[in-house]
């Protein structure tokens, strides 16, 4: 298999180190073009669409393969053998934030470093762990979107994207799900909120980034302090925005907040 064509890859810059951009739900790699552009001249660049997104080949999104988010990182470690990658600093926004936990625990040999965007190991409240939502809340989402996939991206999309003074990233980032395949998304979606990887933080192999908004309805501070505490080798930054995308809505403090990770890091 093309593993460039199946996930539409994209090589830019150039560096002895790659950074490796994966994006969230709903998304596809153009969400980086803010935010990558910035490393292309230290770092070799990479980024790429999660099966079944984007521009990737829709005929590769296995049900079998993707019923967890480790088929995702084995895609993601396939893609990395595909360009050759160096040391690699992988950069995941909120589900890959899991996805290269997952890769890195599988092959620390490829990795350098990690930074997770809005990131969260299990989005359901559990005793005292609060994760964001009940179970009644995940299996309501889950309803909604198998009835009215398209209703549901224009009423949620926005509220996700937060960023109140940007409404144009709010109707970009409903135009991103609306385009998605509605029954591939809606089994990306069960795979993701129904997901629990917090027995996997501990094994974290590599020095780590959890980057969160202030406040953020997919995420809250709660999830970032948890990980934080189970992760060794973690930092935690907080910046100050609304939503879950900051690299969208906050582009700048967000490059800042990497780069003050990056410099610990001797890079």
């Amino acid at each position: 298999m093309d593993i460039i064509k199946r996930n539409n890859v994209s090589v830019r810059g150039n560096g002895p180190m790659t950074m490796l951009f994966a994006h969230g739900f709903g998304c596809d790699q153009n969400m980086w073009r803010l935010l990558a552009p910035h490393f292309e001249t230290r770092f070799r660049t990479v980024m790429y669409d999660l099966t079944g997104s984007g521009k990737s080949d829709l005929g590769a999104y296995d049900r079998k393969r993707h019923h967890g988010l480790e088929g995702h990182a084995a895609d993601m470690l396939e893609v990395l053998d595909a360009v050759d990658a160096g040391p690699t600093i992988v950069v995941g926004h909120s589900v890959s934030g899991m996805i290269g936990l997952l890769a890195a625990i599988e092959r620390a040999d490829r990795f350098a470093a990690q930074v997770m965007v809005g990131p969260s190991p299990c989005y359901l409240n559990d005793g005292d762990y609060q994760g964001g939502f009940g179970d009644a809340d995940i299996e309501e989402l889950l309803a909604t979107m198998d009835l009215n996939f398209l209703g549901w991206s224009s009423a949620m999309a926005p509220t996700i994207m937060g960023a109140p003074d940007q409404p144009a990233l709010a109707e970009e980032l409903t135009n991103s799900f609306c385009r998605t395949d509605p029954e591939i998304a809606k089994h990306f979606a069960r795979v993701t909120f129904t997901s629990d990887h917090r027995h996997r933080l501990p094994h974290s192999p590599v020095p780590s980034l959890i980057l969160q908004c202030s406040d953020d309805i997919i995420a809250p501070l709660s999830v970032g302090h948890y990980m934080h505490s189970q992760m060794p080798g973690s930092q935690l930054r907080i910046i100050e925005n609304v939503g879950h995308c900051p690299h969208l809505s906050a582009p700048s403090a967000s490059v800042d907040a990497i780069e003050t990770f990056l410099a610990t890091l001797g890079h």
